[in-house]
């Protein structure tokens, strides 16, 4: 079984709007006068558009104790000497002309409890506010042009129809025919209680009025308390059958009414929000329209806080909605075309006043409606704040219009479905001045919010002036008929042409004939007769004469009509082929319009895909300059790190050079001084006298007695005895770092290394490299011998990029004793000569010190006597 296809919903048709032309939201700041005059103010009014606000005596804006004062600038700045008439002449006026112009309209007063909202919307006995005036101005601009009850007539769905005066009449008496409570008439006496409010002796009005329309005006009045909204028009008698029941369970008294019930909001078919089911009254005067709006305002909620003595407890909308429709082109009766109908809105909102629970001591109910409130204030706020940084960053949040029924019924507004304006009411008392501070942060950034201004309504079409030229028409006519005696406006009876026409004949005489002998009656008779016959005669050839002129002019006029439609049939004709040809040239215009439209359509396609193209290569060409950049910069680093090192290596392999230069210089100075020392030696031995020459032992001898060897004098018998020196370094202008580690054990060389200008420490560390070039190590270990073997290990303090030190290593010392264990020794026979023995011993001193060599390492700089190597001569056989 197939499901049935749901028909498409029809898109409705959004009411015109311009967006590329937008008003900025209207606030006007309001200050009211203090109660009393010993009383501190906190707020001063600058100029006309700007007020100044400071903190109160003894009070700190910030937490260091500054007097800081702010001032705030709005569209107009009302001071406290302002009346009622000036703020309608700038703030609701203009509102007033938008609605009869078929605009719609929303305004506004925002503030703390107790600031003046109420009174600037209300007004008071004899200064009525902006309600009254609003209602005055609209009555006397449309008062001469308004439509009968029931000619207009509102819908369900926020949509009004129009019906004609037949209707309209049966609708009238049908409702006064049920039971139901009437409208309040115009006629009837004004309650004094408000009487003073409506006495308004301006007589203002709408200048340029369209008086070719018919208008009614509907009210309606709703609150919304605590989120929910109620009719204040709706009247529900009580039921005695069937009896209620109020909060505490028990039944409301007779008489009472029963509480009402909550209405919902809808949409309707142009996305405009309504209230469903709301009572909507047409009213036909000011008084009438009050009296309406004064019945609602008894039912408002109102209670007693510690801040003010009447404040409101919901927020108020008086809506007032205005039907207009052309009439017909006879300028009679209404228009009957409900496309024609021009429905527009003023919505005037009293909101409730902000206030702090810790101020007004509210409990139980009146805590619940303060949360109430504050709640639907905050989200007012946050909308604003939403479509102000949706118009002003670009961005498309979505404004939480449905978090509270105060924005979902006005979203319409902010949409752009009319002009939107707020009066911002101030109590300059000092006590006030957190709230009132609040209250100006929000009015200040409410200003930066703009509302796209709504079309102007189309025009009908029909010929301007209508009304009056039927008007005159009608005047017209009846200043004939009265002229001829004729019936005036129909109060007279109607006379037949045939009554008129024998009124015209002489009347008859008596035709009583009393005496046989009267010869007057009859001759008078037949006279008379004979002159009503010749008049009668006159009359129809007249009759005939000016039914022959009368032929004769139809006869004219029909030539003429004739002539004249024939002229008009050949203007048609010419009008005709001009239409025709201007049809065609539309036609033509239209295919040239969508030819061009079909090339500026590749066009921009082909400029869109060149756009794409462009924006590809010029990504592509950053990309690449970026990437030369970064392998510019790669070079350059690698250039600067490839100078750096090379200019290291550079410098080491000087110093490496220069090391070895020095070293090979040392090395051929200690063989020059070794050989030196050996011609020295021979020297002397020759030229020493020889008494007679050393016997040399045999083999055999020295295989008998190898345990017996001479002993060896020293190499330098009379050499003074040797100087403990330190070593010197070639870096002594320079600072070293000397690390000896607490292992190391003291040895007894002649030679001990000593740097000057050096910080010696057992561990190394950062903070002693930092000031520092040179590092040494000394590290001790043992030889293959079983001697310790001392080693110098020599570096180059760096600075590194991350703010470290670093540590090169460049050469290395070692310092080494060693024992001349392995040298042979000559033995000397049991009895020696003493002679030989001298001589022997002279020859073993001279070859002991001929063969003994000081080396110097390859690659040290710190000269000879680092190892000492000595090598018996060897003996010829």
């Amino acid at each position: 079984m197939k499901a049935a296809a749901r028909t498409p919903r029809r898109p409705a048709l959004k009411k015109p709007s311009n967006p590329s032309l937008k008003d900025p939201v209207g606030v006007y700041c309001r200050v009211r006068p203090l109660s009393r005059a010993d009383q501190e103010s906190c707020i001063e009014v600058i100029n006309e558009t700007t007020v100044q606000i400071h903190p109160p005596e003894g009070y700190r804006v910030t937490r260091n104790g500054e007097y800081r004062e702010t001032q705030y600038s709005f569209k107009e700045v009302f001071g406290t000497r302002v009346v009622q008439k000036e703020l309608f002449e700038v703030v609701a006026k203009p509102l007033v002309e938008d609605l009869i112009r078929g605009k719609n309209g929303l305004l506004f007063t925002y503030g703390v409890t107790g600031s003046g909202k109420t009174h600037t919307m209300t007004g008071s006995p004899g200064d009525g506010g902006l309600l009254p005036r609003c209602l005055d101005m609209i009555f006397n601009s449309i008062g001469p042009f308004q439509a009968k009850r029931f000619v207009f007539k509102l819908d369900e769905k926020n949509g009004v129809d129009v019906q004609c005066e037949v209707d309209a009449l049966l609708e009238r008496q049908k409702r006064d025919a049920t039971p139901v409570p009437k409208t309040p008439s115009g006629k009837r006496q004004i309650d004094p209680e408000f009487a003073d409010m409506i006495n308004v002796q301006d007589h203002c009005k709408v200048e340029e009025v369209d008086e070719d329309n018919v208008y009614s005006v509907f009210v309606s009045y709703i609150e919304i308390y605590n989120n929910y909204i109620y009719d204040l028009l709706e009247e529900v008698p009580f039921e005695p059958i069937k009896p209620k029941w109020n909060n505490c369970n028990t039944p409301v008294r007779n008489g009472d009414l029963i509480p009402p019930q909550s209405k919902m909001l809808r949409e309707d078919q142009n996305h405009n929000m309504y209230v469903t089911g709301c009572t909507e009254v047409e009213v036909k005067s000011t008084e009438e329209a009050f009296e309406v709006f004064w019945r609602g305002q008894k039912k408002r909620r109102i209670a007693n806080t510690q801040l003010n003595r009447e404040s409101s407890r919901s927020h108020s909308v008086f809506i007032i909605k205005l039907a207009q429709a052309p009439l017909d082109a006879d300028g009679d009766n209404v228009l009957q075309e409900k496309e024609q109908i021009t429905l527009s809105q003023l919505s005037l909102v009293d909101l409730a006043g902000s206030e702090r629970t810790n101020r007004t001591r509210a409990e139980g109910n009146r805590l619940r409606e303060a949360g109430n409130i504050n709640q639907s204030l905050m989200t007012l706020r946050t909308c604003i704040e939403v479509l102000r940084e949706n118009q002003m960053y670009g961005t498309n949040k979505m404004v939480p219009y449905r978090d509270s029924k105060l924005t979902h019924l006005f979203k319409n507004y902010f949409d752009g479905e009319g002009k939107v304006r707020m009066i911002v009411c101030v109590n300059p008392k000092a006590e006030d001045y957190e709230e009132s501070l609040q209250v100006m942060r929000f009015a200040e950034m409410t200003q930066e919010v703009e509302v796209a201004r709504p079309v102007d309504r189309a025009l009908c079409g029909l010929t301007p002036g209508r009304r009056f030229r039927n008007q005159a028409f009608r005047e017209e006519l009846s200043r004939k008929l009265e002229m001829r005696g004729g019936p005036i406006n129909g109060e007279a009876d109607e006379q037949s042409d045939t009554e008129m026409f024998v009124q015209t004949f002489p009347p008859l005489p008596s035709c009583e004939l009393l005496d046989i002998n009267d010869d007057q009656t009859l001759p008078r008779l037949i006279e008379i007769l004979e002159k009503r016959h010749k008049l009668r005669q006159m009359l129809s050839e007249e009759f005939a004469k000016n039914v022959l002129s009368f032929k004769t002019m139809l006869q004219e006029f029909d030539s003429s009509v004739i002539s004249k439609e024939n002229y008009i049939q050949v203007k048609l004709s010419e009008k005709e082929k001009t239409i025709a040809g201007q049809k065609t040239e539309l036609e033509r215009l239209e295919k040239k319009i969508k030819t061009l439209e079909y090339k500026i359509e590749i066009l921009e396609k082909t400029a869109t895909i060149y756009e794409e193209d462009k924006r590809n290569l010029q990504q592509e060409l950053e990309s690449k300059s970026q990437k030369l950049q970064r392998q510019v910069s790669d070079k350059r680093k690698l250039e600067a790190r490839l100078q750096g090192m090379v200019a290291e290596t550079t410098m080491k392999w000087e110093k490496e050079c220069e090391r070895r230069v020095a070293a090979k210089q040392l090395e051929m100075q200690n063989k020059l001084w070794v050989k030196d020392e050996k011609l020295k030696q021979l020297k002397a031995i020759v030229t020493e006298p020889k008494h007679e020459k050393p016997e040399r032992p045999s083999r055999e001898r020295d295989r008998e007695k190898p345990g017996q060897r001479s002993v060896s004098p020293p190499a330098v018998p009379n050499a003074p005895p040797v100087r403990l020196r330190h070593r010197r370094s070639r870096s002594a202008g320079e600072r070293w770092v000397d690390h000896k580690p607490p292992s190391n054990l003291p040895t007894e060389t002649v030679l001990q290394p000593h740097v000057p200008h050096s910080i010696t420490v057992a561990t190394a560390s950062e903070k002693a490299l930092a000031k520092c070039d040179k590092y040494m190590l000394t590290h001790q270990e043992l030889a293959s011998d079983g001697e310790i073997e001392t080693k110098l290990i020599k570096g180059d303090v760096f600075k590194t990029r991350g703010g470290g030190q670093a540590v090169q290593f460049t050469e290395i010392e070692t310092l080494k004793q060693e024992s001349p264990t392995g040298r042979k020794r000559r033995s000397s026979p049991p009895n020696p000569d003493p002679h030989e023995d001298a001589a022997e011993s002279e020859w073993t001193d001279v070859e002991t010190r001929c063969s003994v060599a000081v080396e110097m390492r390859a690659g040290s700089a710190l000269g000879p006597g680092y190892q000492h190597h000595a090598q018996p001569k060897r003996r010829k056989p």
